[in-house]
């Protein structure tokens, strides 16, 4: 187990950060960067390593030419590791995962380094082109992956609340009554707003990695990357799914509300009445 402080770094004769990493052989210009969505936060406040190569994210070398980024909204990205290398690093992660989640979502995408006239590109159905793997390619590519699994978990969630309303709003359509279980339809309408909090605090979809601001001739790449995953616009969507869940939600707890009131002033104007009742007929007797 490693301090609770920092993550240790692979044993070497000398630190990645402290000289470059020597470039991966011919063999190996084909590898895989894999994203998987761990849980709701990662804590990585206090992580310390001799070779890490950024801090937002948090991201260090690992193996001997992998890479792995850290996203605080529970999202790991590693990139070059073998599966023992990345069962490694993720049991070494998983105790500062908070929320762990019991299905993870992970996204796989290939790479092909030193291809396509040393520019990067994704042609269609086939891996991303890129010059090389270099630390500042790594982020902007792991930022796309994140966001998309983070994504793919929050429309999953939402597709549930679907699966829950859709049977109350057709009930209603059918009978014409409106459904009772008034604390159902608010732990919805508390899971819509726990999705838009996600996506528009915590994943923030719209916002650019920083390593962009010194390394500006990546934005193509990354422009390309998040036209290829379609990040603007499964938020978009997304917040729209939200949007409807809690107009139909809100809407059927007014509906039970104003059931309630009605019932309310029925049994008001019955006491009413009934005093009215006695009045009458204490007269009466009298």
């Amino acid at each position: 187990m490693t301090d609770p402080q920092t993550i240790a770094p692979p044993t070497s004769a000398a630190s990645p950060a402290a000289s470059p990493a020597a470039p991966p052989p011919a063999a190996a210009r084909q590898l895989t960067v894999r994203a998987i969505l761990l849980g709701e936060r990662i804590d990585t406040a206090g992580l310390e390593r001799s070779d890490a190569i950024s801090t937002t994210p948090f991201a260090f070398r690992a193996g001997d030419h992998g890479m792995v980024a850290l996203f605080r909204y529970g999202a790991a990205v590693t990139a070059g590791l073998s599966p023992v290398e990345e069962d490694d690093i993720l049991r070494m992660i998983r105790p500062r995962v908070s929320g762990a989640y019991a299905q993870l979502e992970d996204e796989v995408v290939t790479l092909r380094l030193g291809e396509g006239n040393g520019e990067d590109a994704i042609p269609p159905g086939g891996p991303v082109l890129v010059k090389d793997l270099s630390p500042e390619r790594f982020l902007v590519i792991a930022d796309v992956l994140g966001k998309s699994v983070a994504l793919a978990h929050n429309e999953r969630e939402v597709s549930k609340v679907f699966d829950i309303i859709d049977p109350l709003a057709r009930s209603m359509a059918g009978d014409g009554r409106v459904p009772g279980n008034r604390k159902q339809l608010l732990k919805l309408i508390g899971e819509s707003l726990l999705v838009q909090h996600r996506v528009a605090g915590r994943v923030a979809v719209e916002d650019k990695p920083d390593v962009l601001w010194d390394r500006p001739e990546l934005e193509r790449l990354f422009s390309r990357l998040q036209d290829e995953y379609e990040l603007t616009e499964r938020a978009d969507a997304l917040a729209g799914k939200v949007t409807v869940i809690q107009n139909t939600t809100r809407a059927l707890t007014d509906l039970i509300d104003a059931r309630r009131s009605l019932g309310l002033e029925a049994a008001i104007v019955a006491l009413i009445v009934f005093e009215i009742i006695l009045t009458f007929i204490h007269w009466a007797l009298n």
